[in-house]
């Protein structure tokens, strides 16, 4: 799993950096500020990402809010603080675990494990309702396509929707392509 690791202290990015790559990761970026973290979680695609919360330039959770907007990758924060602010704001960015040091090596990899899972699900998730508006303005549009030619053409709904059917089959487009351009006819 290909790891992007982001604190403004080198020290603890080395440490971090020895630590993951001694459980079988693969660290393939490192940053030393929020800012920094962001553009390489652009350019490097990581599997996940492990940002300290404070870090000169733009801080960790301002930058889980842009690759978590962006759809990035998982993001994990390592952190010295636990105080109720920053965990309602990691909460409110997005963040998919929240590591509170020190912590032991052995702590790393279910955190990486359940937040790349999570964010699995949730692109998953995000595909299917996408899927699911495109079907329903689909749906949408061929209502009012068969309005329009029960109106025009004395029909019932059941025949307006066969007439769709049968000219979307004819014209091998999809029944929203044929509706849109009844639609289309009918305001001109």
């Amino acid at each position: 799993m290909r790891v992007l690791i982001a604190d403004d202290d080198p020290i603890i990015r080395l440490d971090l950096k020895q630590m993951l790559e001694n459980l079988g990761y693969d660290v393939v970026a490192e940053a030393g500020d929020g800012q920094q973290a962001v553009d390489l979680a652009r350019e490097t695609n990581p599997d996940v990402c492990i940002l300290d919360v404070k870090m000169p330039v733009m801080d960790g959770i301002e930058a889980v809010n842009i690759i978590t907007d962006e759809n990035i990758a998982p993001t994990i924060l390592l952190t010295a603080y636990s105080d109720r602010e920053l965990v309602d704001r990691a909460k409110a960015a997005g963040v998919f675990a929240y590591l509170v040091k020190p912590f032991k090596p052995s702590d790393l990899p279910p955190s990486i494990e359940v937040a790349r899972s999570r964010f699995e699900q949730n692109m998953h998730l995000n595909n299917e309702v996408t899927t699911l508006q495109e079907r329903l303005e689909a749906r949408k549009l061929v209502d009012r396509a068969k309005g329009i030619l029960m109106d025009e053409h004395k029909l019932n709904e059941s025949e307006a929707y066969r007439r769709i059917q049968i000219q979307s089959m004819n014209l091998r487009k999809t029944m929203r392509e044929v509706a849109e351009a009844i639609i289309l006819a009918k305001s001109v």
